[in-house]
């Protein structure tokens, strides 16, 4: 047998600079050690994020030339809600900017003060638009999911005891349950088909709405076809309409499975909620054919979403996931396994078990990888999980974990290859290291994103 490559060729590249030790050094110090405050010339390899920053099909730029900048019912508009009908069934369609401006709209409708909202590990943006309206996010993932080396095909599964036994206690309280495919906070992790089908049983049953964080749903959907044994002979499209068929509601942000740099949207079938939801978008989006898109983003969502569910397409992009996995164990990295579906998440906590958790190993660890090789990543730990709304002291989650998130269609398998090196020699000379950092300056929500650090 053949061994498997990319399903495309490259047309076009974008020149890096390879910066010395003594640049990044200096440069990380100038960021108040805060990855997100680097310019993108001061990196190398950039997993901050898969978000809006993989590369476009020539049938997407094709596409972008073709599109209706008309304010109002723009045939691309059109085009993308045909699209989204026919690969995941929804009628009602609310473009956005991105996926955290759908949930802002979404959530403007669903979620009110004192209420609950539980789900698999909700991401950053997520619980914070929850917590924003005084409300609370509540974990109920599984168990398995929070032992990075204990295989389990669907750690991103919710743990349907604990989600019944809030809903038997507090279900006046739930707003929605929410559930994220695949899921990010655990690790890229994704949701069984089996267990969707439990958590809406349950919804049904106390008469709640089930949503899904769409962002990675081919993803999910590849899983599902190769750990899955009854879905084994569908299709990708067959998988994702069975998936979306037991959800009420959608978010995505079409820059992770979208395919694009920009872009998002609600999908619902309440016509209800789509009216009253339509409001929030036009105050805060724009007109609802357009959602803070141009025509042409639209349109090269629209051929995003068919070339995010061919099989191929999605085979290489898990594969060279698991490719940078596995090189990364070679060298004895600590990583969440099973593999996820856009990143490998390194266990911070076994990395660095010297350094306490008040002085934030996640971002030690995301320090020392950019100074080793110009790598940026992200700490996906305590500094994320923000500071107790109530309490105000830090949150320190079960899991400790640095993301390399890696953009679609974007680097080689050479580049997995420097990656795992680099990260093989910051592993090496991790023992040196025995303090980490304490927090000079902090926002009051979604701190890690311009928070400032000084080494302690």
């Amino acid at each position: 047998m053949l061994p498997s490559c990319e399903p495309y060729k490259i047309k076009m590249i974008e020149p890096l600079y390879p910066s010395s030790r003594e640049e990044r050094e200096l440069w990380i110090k100038e960021a108040r050690y805060n990855i997100f405050n680097l310019k993108s010339d001061q990196v190398f390899i950039d997993f901050l994020t898969d978000s809006g920053t993989g590369a476009m099909s020539d049938r997407q730029w094709s596409a972008i030339m073709s599109g209706d900048e008309s304010y109002a019912g723009s045939r691309s508009f059109h085009q993308l809600k045909d699209t989204v009908k026919e690969l995941i069934g929804f009628e009602y369609l609310l473009p956005t900017h991105q996926g955290r401006a759908a949930e802002n709209v979404l959530f403007s409708v669903l979620v009110k003060e004192g209420q609950l909202v539980p789900g698999n590990a909700h991401f950053d943006t997520t619980k914070g638009h929850i917590e924003f309206r005084k409300a609370i996010a509540v974990d109920c993932t599984i168990d398995e999911a929070y032992d990075t080396s204990k295989p389990h095909p669907f750690k991103g599964n919710v743990n349907i005891d604990k989600l019944e036994e809030l809903m038997r206690t507090s279900s006046d309280k739930v707003s929605f349950i929410l559930i994220t495919a695949t899921c990010n906070t655990a690790g890229g992790q994704p949701v069984s088909i089996e267990n969707i089908r439990k958590v809406k049983n349950l919804a049904d049953r106390y008469g709640k709405l089930l949503i899904i964080d769409a962002a990675r749903f081919a993803e999910n959907a590849y899983f599902i076809k190769t750990r899955e044994e009854e879905f084994k002979n569908k299709s990708i499209r067959n998988i994702v309409l069975e998936m979306f068929s037991y959800f009420d509601g959608v978010t995505m942000s079409a820059k992770k499975d979208g395919i694009v740099n920009i872009g998002g949207f609600i999908a619902l079938r309440s016509k209800k909620i789509y009216q009253e939801a339509s409001t929030f978008n036009i105050m805060f989006e724009g007109f609802l054919t357009y959602g803070g898109q141009a025509g042409r983003d639209l349109a090269a969502l629209s051929q995003g979403l068919h070339e995010s569910t061919e099989f191929d397409y999605l085979e290489s992009r898990i594969s060279q996931v698991a490719f940078l996995g596995e090189r990364m164990k070679s060298y004895g990295v600590p990583v969440q396994e099973p593999f996820g579906g856009h990143a490998i998440f390194i266990d911070a906590l076994k990395f660095f078990p010297q350094i306490p958790r008040e002085e934030f190993p996640g971002q030690t660890l995301v320090v020392e990888l950019y100074k080793a090789g110009g790598i940026r990543s992200a700490e996906i730990g305590s500094l994320m999980a923000d500071r107790d709304p109530v309490t105000r002291e830090n949150r320190f989650p079960a899991l400790e974990l640095v993301r390399l998130a890696i953009p679609r269609r974007a680097y080689t398998n050479n580049h997995m290859d420097y990656a795992a090196a680099a990260v093989g020699q910051a592993f090496e000379a991790a023992q040196n290291i025995r303090r980490g950092y304490r927090l000079i300056s902090e926002a009051p929500i979604m701190r890690h994103f311009t928070m400032e650090l000084e080494p302690i």
